[in-house]
């Protein structure tokens, strides 16, 4: 059982690295909690993956960073909000959660043409949580969808702006720039990282949406509503390190794609969650 008073540490986790670009919004919006991160990177990427599986990896996940003394969790993994961000907050009642939603809503508003582009995995496209929120906000909106095949790969390699990468974003959005898109919505965490190279090809007139700081908004607020169980004891905080990296592949490539992405050098552990 989970006890009433929670620690305020926050627990981050993605298929792989995508997930660094909501945590460094949440280092902006938050600097003085502790953060845990971990890049399920044996089983990356997610998106391919059937939801079942994906549940039970988030499952697992979850626990782990609880028992690390996270005492929220924030799924920073569009498959993963999709398959699972229902299964977890039944799973742990006693944990606040905060996941992804493909932004939308906002795209909706924003946009003079009409017609918005979605850059997502094959999960995210197929979960109910993408199909609620395009119910509800996507009204007299065309959506053009493409699951950029491949990417994800190219990102957790750290090639953001290689020949490859870029192919597979002109196949994407080429027939979307046909039909006048003027927003895109990026539907994977890890796809942030390569805005610079989706605004090369889109050009100026394309808005990009990056999710990231709305959802480190969300957290704070989470955060706030909780405030009265969290304890003050926070597990991670005698030390100068405020986040505390682990994942479930080899931890050199982990760092130097941290260190490219982010820029920050830090120590990173490996573990098993099989």
């Amino acid at each position: 059982m989970i006890s009433q008073a929670i620690s305020r540490s926050i627990g981050v986790f993605d298929s792989g690295v995508g997930g660094l670009s909501v945590l460094r919004a949440i280092r902006q919006e938050l600097p003085d909690n502790t953060v845990i991160y971990l890049a399920d990177q044996a089983h990356v990427p997610y998106g391919s993956r059937s939801l079942e599986e994906v549940r039970r990896f988030s499952e697992v996940i979850t626990r782990y960073l609880v028992d690390q003394g996270a005492g929220m969790i924030v799924v920073a993994c569009n498959t993963a909000s999709a398959a699972a961000l229902h299964f977890l907050r039944e799973k742990f009642p006693g944990i606040p959660f905060v996941g992804m939603e493909p932004a939308v809503k906002p795209a909706a508003e924003q946009t003079q043409s009409g017609v918005v582009g979605i850059l997502a995995t094959p999960a995210t496209f197929q979960g109910a949580l993408y199909a609620s929120v395009v119910e509800r906000f996507a009204s007299g909106v065309i959506l053009l969808q493409d699951t950029c095949p491949g990417l994800v790969g190219q990102i957790e390699a750290g090639d953001l702006d290689g020949p490859r990468s870029r192919r597979i974003l002109e196949e994407a959005l080429a027939p979307m720039l046909a039909q006048d898109i003027d927003t895109i919505v990026l539907g994977c965490t890890h796809y942030p990282f390569v805005i610079p190279l989706i605004q090369n090809i889109a050009g100026p007139g394309v808005r990009v949406i990056d999710p990231a700081p709305a959802v480190a908004r969300q957290v704070r607020r989470v955060l706030e509503a909780n405030e009265a169980r969290f304890s003050q004891a926070n597990p991670a905080a005698t030390d100068s390190q405020q986040v505390y990296y682990y994942t479930t592949g080899e931890p050199t490539r982990f760092q130097s794609i941290l260190k490219q992405l982010t820029g920050e050098s830090a120590p990173v552990a490996h573990i098993s969650l099989e």
